[in-house]
């Protein structure tokens, strides 16, 4: 009868107090908040917390206490926060990182540590190969799928002739691997740049001698919106065609060239007008919420949020499981803002790709309008490298 009664009781504090019954789940958001390329992790930062808040403090039901912490596009600044919520704070699930090289140097201590890390951007091509590790997931795409679509689209469009640029760092490598594997016609240049650089009149020059019949670009966040001001300037916008894929051309690049982009042609997983009750979902919460568009960064961080929630739902929080938590992240249960979603052997996502095109508004002013498709069910070169 004391052991019933102690029972009851328990019972009754914990409907009472909920809090006690279960701690939050840590969850570290590594990301860029400062710098050319700080408005990217402020919109991952931005739309993780949405889907929290849209969830009232939680994700899956269960509550949560996201840390967050900025970079600034430094990969031995990324690695030593990861040691820090490693050790000190006991984070074992990660998030947030945009840039390549600083997930290069910052998510393989996370994943030997056996906690987990789910990418709402940086995607190097090594970690999905022969570099892929059973508690890394990718929620937006592979670097090469990303602009393996925008080599699909250049050719789909009929040029024959390019000019490729891009940063030199792994991003900017897979960028240019990633083209020139779709994109069948001539290379008549190709050009890495540096990812703090502000001139590129050197560039210019070596396009307009080139003369390509399209030019493609990867710089993304501030070093895009610098890089399309000079080629305007030089005249070559009017002359030289572009094929982008997305993170050359997104909400922010796009209110910061303004008219001048209307007719660049650009790939993408996603965009605003999609029609789907997720998506619409999504962008009338953000918009109430932030008052601004968002960006592609966005879109992926949103849903990083909601395979995140699906995995906490189906393992009721358990962090200390992993092998429960890994099974619920591979089913990808959750419905995503861009349509079609799963992920494929290596655990990097398996979805379509689409044509947007900017375009005069009804208002006038310039906007990414879909207008066709560039792949379907497509996943990645390096899925068959990866051994699980």
């Amino acid at each position: 009868m004391l052991r019933r009664t102690f029972l009851a009781l328990a019972a009754s504090a914990m409907a009472a107090f909920p809090a006690l019954a279960q701690d939050p789940v840590k969850i570290g958001l590594i990301t860029t908040l400062s710098g050319p390329g700080g408005y990217i992790g402020q919109d991952i930062r931005d739309a993780f917390q949405l889907a929290i808040d849209m969830e009232g403090g939680k994700l899956g039901g269960v509550p949560v206490d996201v840390k967050v912490e900025d970079d600034a596009l430094k990969p031995g600044q990324g690695k030593q926060i990861a040691e820090k919520m490693l050790s000190n704070d006991g984070v074992k699930l990660f998030t947030g990182i945009v840039f390549s090289n600083v997930a290069g140097a910052t998510v393989p201590d996370i994943v030997d540590a056996g906690a987990f890390y789910i990418s709402p951007n940086a995607a190097p091509s090594n970690m999905a190969g022969k570099e892929c590790n059973e508690n890394y997931f990718v929620v937006s795409w592979q670097n090469d799928s990303l602009h393996e679509s925008a080599g699909q689209l250049a050719q789909n469009l009929g040029y024959k002739t390019a000019f490729v640029l891009a940063p030199n760092y792994q991003a900017g490598k897979d960028a240019i691997t990633g083209f020139k594997r779709y994109f069948k016609g001539e290379i008549v240049g190709e050009t890495y740049t540096s990812l703090d650089q502000t001139d590129f009149a050197a560039e210019m020059a070596q396009i307009r001698a080139a003369k390509p019949e399209v030019v493609f670009q990867f710089h993304p966040g501030g070093l895009g919106i610098a890089f399309l001001r000079q080629y305007e300037q030089a005249g070559l916008l009017s002359t030289v065609p572009m094929v982008l894929a997305e993170p050359s051309m997104d909400a922010v690049t796009l209110k910061a060239i303004g008219d001048a982009a209307v007719g660049l042609n650009i790939s993408s997983h996603w965009n605003a007008d999609f029609d789907n009750p997720a998506n619409k979902k999504f962008m009338e919460a953000w918009m109430k919420a932030y008052n601004r568009m968002p960006t592609y960064y966005a879109s992926q961080s949103y849903d990083t949020a909601l395979a995140i929630a699906a995995a906490l739902k189906a393992t009721g929080g358990n962090m200390d499981d992993a092998d429960a938590f890994r099974d619920a992240m591979r089913k990808a249960d959750f419905e995503s803002v861009r349509g079609k979603f799963k992920f494929g052997v290596n655990q990097h996502p398996i979805q379509d790709w689409y044509h947007l095109k900017v375009e005069k508004g009804e208002d006038g002013k310039p906007v990414i309008k879909t207008v066709g498709d560039v792949f379907k069910d497509h996943g990645d070169a390096y899925a068959d490298q990866c051994k699980m």
